[in-house]
């Protein structure tokens, strides 16, 4: 039977908490390393829909990308929100492990996944970690095409192989070659991915002023949505560990949505 600090060692070893981000927080964020596992569930988001549903499938463990803590509390409390989720969390004996940044930059994890999922391989990262064990973990790849495509024809593809129906689309051109991928907020590298050559950028939340400046530069924006760029890529990438965790039941939440909804 393996404990959460069994957990903890097989997530480590292929993210280690080194890669993160200064900003970020991951780990375990609430429990008991010495707890036994039986059932992992697997969400993007630590929601009290997400903690509910462990506990009515008698979950030991949560799994989740983003983390529930990415600051100290002054307090915890039900008074707040975060309050409420670490409270049903400790009450019902779920822990809660999170890996994020160190996830997206990892060999093989989010930031290479994604490019893979979207039918494409490539080498040359937008910024190598500086905790890297090789030259291939960090943040946001770039793809170079041999050929321009329109970019009416990569929005489809998009759509149809990350299963959403709707995109943001920036149209600063109309034919791309120079691709940049980074999965979940990726504005922090639109300029270095520009320098880069990119006429295209595909990443999972943008804003307002981003897509304004960089369509009088030339460059177009396919925004698939936060959720819909991590929650199917997460799932791969923590797929790739199941061989590690043959004797523990993995659930993939039902209640992980995106919370958005598009009318």
């Amino acid at each position: 039977m393996k404990k959460i600090k069994d957990i903890i060692r097989i997530m480590e070893e292929f993210a280690p908490k080194t890669l993160k981000e200064d900003f970020d927080n991951v780990g375990l964020m609430v429990g008991d390393r010495n707890k036994e596992v039986k059932k992992i569930l697997l969400a993007l988001d630590c929601t009290l829909d997400v903690i509910k549903e462990a506990k009515e499938k008698s979950v030991d463990l949560i799994i989740t990308h983003h983390p529930l803590i990415f600051r100290k509390p002054s307090s915890i409390t039900t008074d707040t929100l975060i309050g409420k989720k670490i409270i049903e969390l400790i009450k019902n004996d779920i822990s809660l492990y999170s890996s994020h940044t160190n996830l997206d930059s990892a060999e093989n994890g989010l930031n290479e996944t994604i490019v893979n999922l979207l039918g494409y391989s490539t080498n040359e990262l937008i910024e190598v970690n500086k905790m890297a064990r090789n030259d291939n973990e960090g943040l946001g790849r770039i793809v170079r095409l041999e050929d321009f495509i329109k970019l009416e024809d990569l929005i489809e593809d998009i759509k149809e192989k990350l299963n959403v129906k709707s995109l943001k689309v920036v149209k600063g051109c109309e034919k791309v070659k120079n691709i940049a991928i980074i999965n979940g907020s990726g504005s922090d590298f639109f300029e270095k991915a520009y320098k880069k050559g990119a006429d295209c950028i595909i990443t999972g939340d943008t804003t307002y002023h981003y897509a304004s400046d960089y369509k009088e530069l030339g460059v177009s924006i396919i925004d698939t949505g936060h959720f819909s760029s991590e929650w199917i890529v997460f799932l791969q990438v923590i797929n790739k560990l199941t061989d590690k965790l043959q004797d523990i039941e993995i659930l993939i939440s039902t209640k992980s949505e995106d919370p958005y909804t598009f009318v």
